[in-house]
């Protein structure tokens, strides 16, 4: 029997899902603070690094006609220096998933929970995403493609603040006012991580030129979704508010009011938790990936039970809401390093093993 390959379009939803999270909570404060004036412009600057990163990732896959990259760097380096490699990148994955989920399970215990012990709710989470990474990239990929449609119409919601939607709050100016385009650009662009775990999908897809562009419309989908939940913040708030606000997206979804739910802000926030487990499952299998191949012989269900366990003590480490945030924007730098630097030494040893043949 064929072995099963990901289309193209679950490749594009795959991409969306694990960039897309609770980020964009806080994204429209993160611009407005570091880009001023029209900050959710800056968006369109950060869709095409992204897209440029893609691109190189693209190289990888064409240069290396379709290889995995653990065939491309263990026929050129050895395994003295290779497990290093894996053991930090299995590391950095797993506790940037770990801490995403902390993240998202701190917010929910301080919107809903608030006498559950956050750690317990994060127990529940775990669980939930070692049952779908064990299913395998294709039955997750299946998944998240239906929790897509469980939450794509939640676009629909932008709609009720079209009428409270003021044009003159947006203001003629662009960047101005107190601005920290290096820093913060560094912090918003960690938003779009997520697409670089595509360079793990070579053997899992058809050799096509289309897996690529899933990609890159996958990240498309993340920069329509940022650019117009911003775009609406910044119209429907003042300047001033959308500083002081921790999470702008969080107050505007308060201000949905239905007569037959009460609360209804909870019961939305509740559904962010399909692309928060979507994000999750993918940079814990990234990370089991990574294990495996150091140690084939051990099960893929055990490797995965083991990476949940030890990032779930690491998720004890940070206490508080900021300092999550200091870890995730820490974590968010050497991944965004990780997403440039992994595939162009990918092409150079590419470039250097084809010259050597010649």
């Amino acid at each position: 029997m064929a072995k099963e390959k990901l289309y193209p379009f679950h490749v594009m939803i795959l991409t969306y899902m694990t960039q897309t999270g609770v980020v964009v909570l806080s994204l429209p404060r993160m611009l407005a603070e570091n880009f001023g004036y029209n900050g959710w412009a800056a968006l369109l600057g950060f869709t095409g690094v992204a897209a440029l990163n893609i691109f190189i990732i693209s190289l990888v896959y064409r240069f290396g006609k379709g290889k995995s990259i653990f065939q491309i760097l263990e026929m050129s380096l050895p395994k003295f220096l290779l497990y290093p490699l894996y053991a930090f990148l299995a590391c950095l994955w797993a506790t940037t998933g770990c801490i995403v989920a902390k993240n998202y399970v701190s917010i929910f215990e301080m919107v809903s929970l608030s006498t559950t012990h956050v750690m317990l709710v994060k127990l529940l989470v775990d669980i939930l995403v070692y049952f779908l990474v064990i299913k395998g990239i294709y039955n997750i990929s299946k998944a998240l493609t239906t929790f897509y449609w469980v939450t794509s119409w939640m676009y629909l919601i932008l709609l009720f603040y079209v009428r409270d939607f003021e044009w003159a709050r947006l203001t003629p100016f662009f960047f101005t006012g107190e601005t920290h385009f290096v820093q913060g650009g560094m912090s918003v662009f960690t938003s779009f991580i997520g697409y670089e775990l595509c360079i793990l999908l070579f053997p899992y897809v058809e050799k096509s030129k289309k897996f690529m562009r899933a990609v890159q419309y996958g990240n498309l989908m993340t920069a329509f979704t940022y650019t117009l939940i911003c775009f609406i913040c910044f119209g429907f708030y003042s300047f001033d508010q959308l500083k002081l606000m921790v999470y702008p997206m969080l107050d505007l979804l308060s201000y949905v009011n239905l007569p037959f739910i009460e609360r209804v802000d909870n019961l939305l926030f509740a559904f962010f938790l399909f692309t928060t487990v979507a994000t999750i499952a993918m940079y814990v299998w990234a990370s089991q990936e990574m294990v495996k191949r150091m140690v084939p012989k051990v099960k893929d269900n055990l490797i995965t039970f083991i990476i949940i366990i030890a990032v779930f003590f690491v998720a004890w480490i940070p206490d508080t809401i900021p300092e999550i945030g200091e870890w995730l924007q820490y974590l968010g730098y050497t991944e965004t390093g990780v997403a440039f630097g992994l595939p162009l030494m990918l092409i150079a040893i590419l470039l250097v093993n084809k010259r050597a043949r010649q």
